[in-house]
């Protein structure tokens, strides 16, 4: 008989591939991580990793496994559900891990919503990137991640998740006010391919969007400044230390005095906004009622 928990071990080793990394995000030593993988192994009777340097990866029986504990794993998280239910569990803690921008866009007015609708349920809010949260969600920090698509991020069939879409938002172009192109109405990303760029760190899912979309106008942006502050990126550009690509959102009570807002005309980038829970939690009586403020406060998304 296969030990649930073990399958638990099996998909954190599958989604931070080392041990190291998910022995630290379920709080176990590396030697007992390793330990339950091998009783694990020795429970199927096949071997599940391959093991390189300090990195794994999982054998064909490995990902076979891996697709039922999705499964499994989906189906212990519905009887929780029901049991909660069952219970009569309107009341307790959720924990949401969100970023910067869809806490205030639309988690603080879903807090605010379901004080008036729901008031045993409280909310815990994680500040987190958009790559970050669906980590910390996987790995039972979170048990709701607010996330933005990106290259590489889990899809609508991925067997971990139930995936729920909030909004959708362009990404302005953002001009120094003395730039060439500052009083048109409209830029194409085209327009700037010789300009220098002022972006995310690489990682983060907006780095990834803006890539995206010039790479969709035929070119490669040229980053030389960083920052993951949309406040510290529109400063640099007021600057005069390059362009960039801003979600609408983020701009809304900025000092906008030093620079030129712009909408993208042609291919444009544009930040798809999610809420995400493990698949089968999404009927927990704490759960649902919170996916479902976030789905109205989603509607009321300003420019969406």
């Amino acid at each position: 008989m296969i030990d649930p928990r073990r399958l638990r071990v099996l998909r954190a080793v599958a989604d931070h591939r080392t041990v190291t990394a998910a022995a630290a995000a379920l709080y176990l030593t590396p030697s007992a991580v390793s330990q339950q993988l091998a009783a694990l192994e020795q429970e199927t009777g096949h071997t599940l990793l391959h093991r390189s340097g300090r990195g794994v990866r999982l054998t064909a029986a490995g990902e076979i496994l891996l697709g039922h504990t999705h499964e499994v794993l989906a189906q212990l998280e519905r009887a929780e559900a029901e049991l909660a239910a069952y219970a009569g569990g309107a009341a307790g803690e959720v924990t949401v891990a969100a970023f910067a921008t869809g806490i205030a866009e639309v988690l603080a007015p879903a807090i605010a919503r379901l004080a008036r609708e729901h008031p045993g349920i409280r909310l815990r809010v994680r500040d987190a990137e958009g790559d970050q949260s669906l980590l910390q969600l996987l790995d039972g920090e979170a048990d709701l991640a607010l996330a933005v698509e990106y290259r590489g991020a889990p899809g609508a069939d991925d067997g971990r998740l139930s995936v729920i879409p909030l909004y959708a938002e362009p990404f302005d172009a953002v001009l120094p006010a003395g730039h060439p192109l500052a009083d048109l109405p409209a830029v194409a990303l085209a327009d700037l391919s010789d300009a220098e760029w002022v972006g995310q760190y690489p990682g983060n899912p907006c780095h990834d969007v803006t890539l995206l979309a010039c790479e969709l106008a035929g070119f490669q942006p040229r980053f030389v400044h960083s920052s993951d502050d949309f406040r510290a990126v529109t400063a640099l550009v007021g600057a005069g230390a390059g362009v960039a690509l801003v979600p609408r959102s983020a701009l809304r009570g900025m000092d906008l005095k030093e620079v030129r807002v712009h909408p993208v005309s042609g291919p444009s980038a544009t930040r798809r906004v999610f809420a995400a829970t493990r698949r089968g939690a999404e009927s927990h009586p704490l759960i649902a009622p919170v996916l479902a403020a976030l789905s109205r406060e989603g509607e009321r998304v300003p420019g969406r």
